[in-house]
């Protein structure tokens, strides 16, 4: 008994000098993952807080570099070639440095992203891309820093960076128009599906190009879907033909999407064709 009692004091003894209290890390980590375009964005970064401090110009110090976070460096990583300010940011992972300052901020993407903290010695070699921001200020106050993706389109998106009350962003561009382009080249020089014809079709319209071509393939689209015709084709189809200047077209195309949205019980579709045909002038 004395022996079995000794083996669970002695167990109890082990389990206490191997326990370990887990407590809230004061800069929590963050991932983003953020679609831009056909391009797979990443941004991994620490999130520190004010916590009644002045930022600014005080714990950032203005002309002085800074890690733009906390902790481990702030790493973006492009599954594509990028441009930023004009230059071009090959694909894969930065570490994102920038120099606050009252007015502007200089925002750097240096191909070093490892370790924590700005670099003991700052290499310019290293610099990949750099662009200036400008300062603009809140009417509120943001407790934990943070960044963002804002103003997303098909070929760019701003990312953000807000803490106390400044908001500062760096336009990233992205080469999607050429990447889709290139694919429906591919595509329509093959054996396109109806399928095929309708996302090119859709494209040229909502990124302005040849509305002529697009109207083309969106016909082929439609006629390729027969009885199968979906009520957002057809919805698509009234709005290419509105945009070629085909008025009659366009009003024939969206009453034929809007008995099909009724009939499919969707109010969003059955709205936006009634007010496009009023807008037309249908009758």
């Amino acid at each position: 008994m004395k022996k079995l009692l000794l083996i669970a004091l002695g167990l109890t003894f082990v389990l206490n000098i191997n326990a370990q209290i887990s407590t809230p890390q004061p800069s929590p980590s963050a991932k983003m993952e953020q679609k831009v375009g056909l391009t797979d964005v990443t941004l991994e970064y620490s999130r520190p807080s004010m916590r009644g401090r002045t930022i600014f110009g005080d714990l950032v110090p203005f002309g002085t570099i800074w890690r733009t976070g906390a902790n481990s460096r702030t790493k973006i990583t492009f599954s594509t070639d990028i441009k930023v300010d004009g230059q071009t940011l090959k694909a894969g992972s930065y570490a994102i440095f920038t120099k606050p300052a009252a007015e502007n901020w200089e925002v750097y993407f240096y191909t070093d992203y490892d370790g924590s903290g700005a670099p003991q010695t700052w290499d310019e070699t290293k610099v990949a891309a750099k662009a200036t921001a400008k300062v603009y200020k809140m009417p509120m106050k943001i407790e934990t820093f943070t960044m963002t993706f804002d103003d997303l389109t098909s070929n760019s998106a701003v990312l953000g960076m807000l803490w106390e009350d400044v908001y500062v962003g760096i336009k990233i561009e992205v080469p999607t128009d050429e990447m889709v382009l290139t694919n429906i080249n591919e595509v329509m020089n093959g054996a396109p599906t109806g399928n095929d014809y309708y996302a090119a079709a859709v494209y040229y319209l909502q990124e302005g190009k040849d509305i002529k071509q697009a109207k083309t393939w969106i016909d082929k689209a439609i006629t390729m879907a027969g009885d199968k015709v979906a009520f957002w084709q057809l919805r698509q189809q009234s709005l290419i033909y509105a945009k070629a200047g085909d008025t009659k077209g366009a009003i024939a195309a969206a009453k034929k999407s809007l008995a099909a949205a009724q009939a499919a019980g969707n109010a969003d579709y059955v709205k936006m064709n009634k007010d496009s045909l009023k807008e037309w002038g249908a009758k």
